[in-house]
């Protein structure tokens, strides 16, 4: 009897251990098929009805919004410097790049929409020798063959070159000034136009 008690107990270790294994990939597996079933859903570029069907008319931007473009910019830079952090936008903990632009048109109290993907169809299409500051660029995720909208900097200059302002990952993390060059050129998608 003393002998098989051990074996006992070694087994329920075993089967311990086992179902511990298994809720653990049961867990890694559910997150992944998460992440992909979030990546599927960012394919829709248009507001979706409660019926399913694509709202071209639920844009968020009715018409130009009255805003001072210098004074947009000015606002945007005292945030230069703030860390990226992905999903915030409150600024003392960081802010993401669409958090940073919320941020910024808040202080203006405009609503901004507030994934990046949903400025896809706002506002204006504007050619890039066009754009002024106040404007809005697009950019795709770091997978620029997808064409989904991932990233977006407000415009801050456009003499030779276009500058923006944005809330960046990676090497240069934070709220940052960039030129439209190399990555960014190659993530471009278009820009918009939201102000008069």
């Amino acid at each position: 009897m003393l002998f098989l008690l051990p074996n006992k107990v070694s087994v329920l270790k075993n089967i311990s251990y086992i179902l511990f294994l298994c809720f653990g990939l049961m867990m890694f597996a559910s997150c992944s098929s998460t992440k992909k079933n979030a990546k599927t859903t960012t394919t829709i570029t248009k507001p979706v009805s409660k019926t399913g069907t694509i709202n071209s008319k639920a844009k968020v931007f009715t018409k130009p919004l009255d805003i001072d473009r210098d004074e947009l910019i000015s606002y945007a830079k005292t945030f230069k410097g703030t860390p990226y952090k992905y999903g915030s936008s409150v600024p003392k903990n960081g802010l993401d790049c669409s958090g940073f632009i919320l941020v910024v048109f808040q202080n203006f109290n405009v609503k901004t929409p507030r994934v990046t993907r949903d400025y896809t169809n706002e506002g204006e299409t504007i050619s890039l020798k066009n754009v002024k500051p106040g404007d809005i660029l697009l950019f795709t995720g770091s997978d620029h063959s997808t064409g989904i909208v991932g990233h977006m900097g407000i415009v801050v200059s456009n003499n030779g070159s276009t500058q923006f302002i944005h809330s960046a990952s990676g090497k240069n993390i934070g709220v940052i000034e960039s030129k439209l060059t190399g990555y960014w050129q190659t993530h471009f998608v278009k820009a918009i136009r939201l102000l008069k």
